[in-house]
């Protein structure tokens, strides 16, 4: 799956995908350390009921107070996927169109391997840069029972995987953007635009009925906007993020067979 262009592009990331990992691994510890501090806090409880539009907005549905609610505040409601988003749009991006910017995707485009090859790696290296902040935080999870936070296995597993994929999904989405534009700065707008468009959507939907009909059309809803840390990612979920993934690869690919490589 990962050839020499792949392994390049990662060999280029590899400080900053340790050093943000590492840093993300501490703040989930953390997070999950702090627990049995709030766990029995009622004034935490007394916001969520008190405000749940200001509070879904932040992640926070349903008792803060609970394991589930406690984590989906302070990490799957809003960190996670924010920091998965911005690593894999953020090489998304510059895949191919910051590349093709920089004019150093035109001596790789050169060598002697098709485009679809070429746009294979650059897929390959985008999903194995999509793993890193689920597993980290996965493994904070795991420490959970030290600490009086116990989360079902199916809710962790789900949760993990729906972070790979909508981390995935977004970063298709700046790859054939660029693609088709070769600009990076249209693939990073129209990227981040999407997601967080597809963020306050998710958040919101619980709470604003003028909202909740919309939700079917939030990558973030089927991945971790509707208790899949409680019950785990649904068998209709993972077809959602995985057709998308699949679509938006297309795209990418008829958009660089397109594009007029510097």
């Amino acid at each position: 799956m990962v050839g020499d262009i792949a392994r390049l592009d990662l060999r280029l990331r590899r400080r900053s995908t340790i050093a943000y990992s590492l840093g993300f691994l501490a703040y989930a510890v953390l997070v999950v350390a702090l627990y049995p501090a709030f766990e029995h806090d009622a004034g935490l409880e007394q916001l969520t009921r008190d405000n749940p539009t200001l509070s879904a907005l932040f992640g926070a549905v349903g008792s803060l107070v609970s394991p589930e609610g406690w984590m989906n505040a302070n990490l799957y409601g809003n960190f996670v996927p924010l920091f998965a988003l911005l690593v894999t749009i953020g090489y998304g991006a510059s895949a191919i169109a910051g590349q093709d910017e920089e004019l150093v995707l035109g001596p790789i485009a050169a060598m002697p391997v098709s485009r679809r090859k070429l746009l294979a790696e650059k897929c390959g290296a985008l999903l194995l840069l999509s793993l890193p902040i689920a597993i980290v935080t996965l493994a904070a999870d795991l420490l959970g029972p030290a600490f009086d936070v116990s989360l079902s296995g199916a809710g962790l597993a789900g949760a993990t995987v729906g972070t790979v994929l909508v981390a995935l999904d977004f970063g298709l989405l700046a790859l054939a953007v660029g693609a088709w534009t070769g600009s990076r700065g249209a693939a990073l707008g129209a990227a981040v635009t999407a997601a967080a468009a597809s963020y306050v959507i998710s958040s919101l939907a619980p709470v604003v009925d003028a909202i909740h009909p919309l939700r079917f059309a939030s990558l973030v809803y089927w991945s971790l906007g509707d208790q899949q840390l409680s019950d785990g990612l649904r068998p209709l979920d993972a077809v959602v993020l995985v057709a998308a993934g699949l679509v938006l690869t297309v795209a990418a690919e008829r958009g660089f067979r397109r594009l007029d490589v510097h």
